[in-house]
């Protein structure tokens, strides 16, 4: 037996469940994953003995995680959800466990290409009804990427070319909320960013058939707006290198990123490389790398103008 997987394994009180005060009101958290333990195990017809013993930890510390009174650390985790053949995600629970038509469907998607998958996803939104039918996308030009990219000076270059408006969404958000971006998130928090992000982006579908959208450059972390922003414009990537995202910003007169931390230049790698690969679905993409305003600009246009 795994002494050190034991030993991180809170544990209860000897005699396992029954010797948890009556008073005592049990985490709803390890109460919903210990049910979730037993049902895995019943549907694949294991005894608590069997896993435990596949598991590497003690039959008593595994009933305890069972009935919800175990404080089980990650690694102990894994390893049950490896005794009990599931992936961790499945043994903690998430939406794509809540049904046996989701664990069929994830099966089906585990392990293909990013090509298959957006080949599934686009073919869903078909047979879902959700797929884009707005007559008016290739119309509507919004630009992605990280800050500093260029997406407020170009969008409002390429909106005049086009002579059409030119939004740039976080203006809308400060609107919407009656206050500035760093406000909303200090005093609402991050989910209530991402509403009036979404109400924000939904607003200027509504009203305009032809504009330029500059998007903030986290837009992509909410799934659900990132699919409405597909879905309703053509999306343009304005690269660069992170020394160009630093330096532009800096020379703006933000010093912020710069002050925050020795190492922002690293933490804003971190972020462009978490961010790449959901900047790189949009249908253009313009490297502005190396380049000046002039060339970027007509690189961007050039783009434009194929639509």
């Amino acid at each position: 037996m795994n002494e050190h997987v034991d030993a991180v394994l809170a544990t209860a009180p000897e005699g396992g469940a029954n010797a948890a005060s009556a008073g005592e009101a049990k985490n709803p958290l390890l109460v919903a994953l210990g049910d979730r333990v037993r049902n895995l195990r019943a549907q694949r017809g294991l005894t608590r003995k069997a896993v435990a013993v596949a598991a590497d930890v003690s039959e008593r510390h595994l009933a305890n995680l069972e009935y919800g009174i175990g404080n089980a650390s990650i690694l102990v985790l894994q390893q049950v959800a490896g005794a009990l053949h599931c992936s961790l995600a499945e043994l903690v629970g998430d939406v794509t466990t809540s049904s046996p038509e989701w664990l069929l469907i994830r099966e089906l998607l585990e392990n293909r290409s990013e090509t298959d998958l957006r080949r599934v996803r686009v073919a869903l939104g078909e047979l879902l009804g959700t797929a884009s039918v707005d007559p008016a996308r290739h119309r509507r030009i919004a630009l992605v990427g990280l800050r500093g990219a260029g997406k407020s000076t170009l969008g409002q270059m390429l909106a005049d070319d086009l002579d059409v408006p030119f939004v740039e969404l976080s203006r809308e958000i400060e609107k919407l909320a009656g206050c500035s971006v760093r406000e909303i998130h200090d005093l609402y928090g991050t989910n209530a960013y991402r509403r009036y992000e979404r109400r924000a982006l939904e607003e200027a579908v509504q009203i305009y058939s032809e504009v330029v959208i500059a998007t903030p450059g986290g837009i992509v972390s909410d799934p659900a707006t990132f699919n409405e922003l597909l879905a309703h414009c053509t999306t343009v990537w304005l690269q660069a290198a992170p020394e160009e995202h630093m330096g532009r910003v800096a020379a703006q007169g933000d010093t912020r990123p710069m002050a925050a931390s020795k190492e922002a230049m690293e933490d804003l790698r971190r972020i462009l490389n978490g961010r790449a690969a959901f900047y790189s679905k949009a249908d253009l993409s313009v490297d502005t790398s190396g380049k000046t305003l002039a060339q970027s600009f007509q690189l961007l246009r050039a783009a434009a103008r194929e639509l």
